[in-house]
């Protein structure tokens, strides 16, 4: 099985909501971060990519069908040419709304991290950030050049550029599948991150 989607957007942009439509929609599994917290081979084939050590791409995606979120979405110039007939959905909001988010939510969260070595902070603090994800003018800067980059890169046949909020039909209709007759998963909000997820990553043994 090869990935038939790859997120290029930034985590805070929707990413949980967009895993959890993919999977109703069929393109599940659907790897994000939260596939990585609750699993040691992952953690630790993330980490030595972290560090510029990229293994087997199609063994740490076994058995999935989409990826979305970071820390997959860092390596989305790799991912699209690795897996040329992937789809690429670009998830965004506003700078402003996406740095407010971010910063009362992943910030905090590394700020306390057992495992400063771990996933987020290296590969997204460190890396993509440079270790100023804490300069908001900064963040955001990388944030929009990133924009610009996955807009760049593809064609409009390749690439959905998908707005929270933009509900099931531009995504539907970019894969080309039936407009269900739900509503539109709405998921991990600031609150329900810092609420649930950010106490489980940072009691995980090497939290990412």
């Amino acid at each position: 099985m090869e990935l038939e989607i790859i997120g290029a957007g930034f985590g805070r942009t929707g990413t949980e909501s967009m895993k959890l439509a993919l999977e109703h929609l069929g393109f599940g599994p659907c790897h994000h971060m939260t596939e990585v917290i609750d699993n040691e081979k992952q953690k630790a084939w993330w980490r030595a990519a972290a560090h510029g050590d990229i293994g087997d791409w199609d063994e740490v995606f076994e058995g999935y069908r989409s990826a979305v979120d970071w820390p997959s979405a860092f390596f989305w110039p790799e991912l699209s040419a690795y897996y040329p007939g992937a789809k690429i959905i670009l998830t965004l909001r506003s700078a402003g709304d996406w740095y407010r988010s971010f910063s009362s939510t992943m910030l905090p969260l590394w700020a306390k991290n057992l495992s400063p070595s771990g996933v987020g902070p290296q590969l997204v603090g460190q890396r993509l950030f440079g270790g100023r994800a804490d300069d908001r003018a900064h963040a955001i800067a990388v944030f929009e050049d990133n924009t610009a980059k996955v807009l760049a890169a593809f064609p409009p046949e390749r690439l959905l550029t998908y707005h929270v909020g933009d509900g099931w039909e531009p995504l539907c209709t970019f894969l080309g599948c039936p407009v269900p007759d739900v509503a539109f998963p709405r998921s991990n909000s600031a609150d329900a991150f810092n609420r649930v997820l950010a106490p489980k990553a940072v009691k995980a043994p090497g939290a990412p």
